[in-house]
C-alpha cells in the first residue's frame, strides 16, 4: 500500500492478507469497512486509521481479539513510538513477524496452486472460524436463503461442466460482495461470460486472478464430467 507513504518519507505498507483472511471474511473488510477489491484503490490515510475507519477498525489499541489487545495501527503521538510504525510500513526492511506463514499454516489443507493453502477446505475442517461482524460497525441481520449449486455449460465442446456453489462462496462473502458489483445480474443465463474477460479480471478473475485460487487451477471449476 504505497499511495501516499513514499511521499511522506517512510516505508510502504506490507499488507499480510493471507493472515487476514484466516481470521476474517472477505466481506466484512470489503463490504463494512470499505476497502476496494483492487489494490490502491482505497487511499488510506493516517488520519482515517485515527478516526477509527479501514485499518483503524480494529487496529486501535482497544479492540480484543484471541485474548490481546490489537495494536494501534497509526497514534497522534507518531514521535513517542515510531518503531511501531515498522509493524505495517515494513516493504524493504526487515521486520519480525508474529506469524510466519509455514509455521502459521502447516495444518491447514494443501493445494498446488497460489499460496498452497485450500482455504475453503481448511475452513471446512473448522481449521480457522471466521468472524463476520464488529460491533459498532457491522449491521447484523439475518442471512439470506442460499441458492443450490448449479452447472454453467461452457462454450468449448468437451470441456467439462463449471459446478458454482453459492453456499461456499457466501461463507466468505456473502451475497453484497458479489452482487451486484462485481456480478451485475441476478438471472441465470442473463449474461454469458468469457475466459478473456475473467482473465482480465473481471467476474470470477476479480479473486480468482489474485486471492482466491488461481485460473490454471481448471478442474476446481470445470468439475462437472463429460457424459
Amino acid at each position: 500500500m504505497n499511495n501516499y507513504a513514499e511521499r511522506a518519507g517512510i516505508a510502504p505498507v506490507v499488507f499480510d492478507h493471507w493472515l487476514h483472511r484466516s481470521k476474517f471474511t472477505c466481506r466484512l473488510c470489503h463490504v463494512d469497512l470499505a476497502f476496494a477489491m483492487k489494490t490502491g484503490e482505497t487511499k488510506v490515510k493516517a488520519a482515517d486509521n485515527m478516526k477509527g475507519y479501514y485499518c483503524g477498525a480494529c487496529h486501535n489499541g482497544k479492540m480484543a481479539h484471541e485474548e490481546r489487545v490489537v495494536f494501534e495501527a497509526c497514534s497522534k503521538n507518531l514521535t513517542d513510538d515510531t518503531k511501531r510504525c515498522d509493524r505495517c510500513h515494513s516493504q524493504g526492511r526487515y521486520v519480525k513477524k508474529q506469524y510466519d506463514f509455514y509455521d502459521y499454516t502447516k495444518q491447514f489443507a494443501k493445494e498446488r496452486f497460489g499460496n498452497g493453502i485450500n482455504w475453503v477446505k481448511t475452513e471446512a475442517d473448522g481449521a480457522v472460524a471466521l468472524i463476520d461482524t464488529i460491533e459498532g460497525i457491522s449491521i447484523k441481520r439475518a442471512p439470506l436463503p442460499v441458492d443450490k449449486d448449479f452447472s454453467l455449460y461452457p462454450k468449448v465442446r468437451g470441456m467439462p461442466e463449471i459446478i458454482f456453489s453459492h453456499n461456499k462462496h457466501v461463507v466468505w462473502n456473502s451475497c453484497e460482495l458479489c452482487h451486484p458489483e462485481v456480478f451485475p445480474s441476478v438471472k441465470r443465463g442473463s449474461k454469458q461470460y468469457s475466459m478473456l474477460e475473467i482473465f482480465e479480471g473481471k467476474y470470477c478473475g476479480v479473486c480468482h486472478t489474485s486471492v482466491a485460487f488461481p485460473l490454471i487451477d481448471c478442474q476446481r471449476c470445470h468439475s462437472k464430467p463429460v457424459m
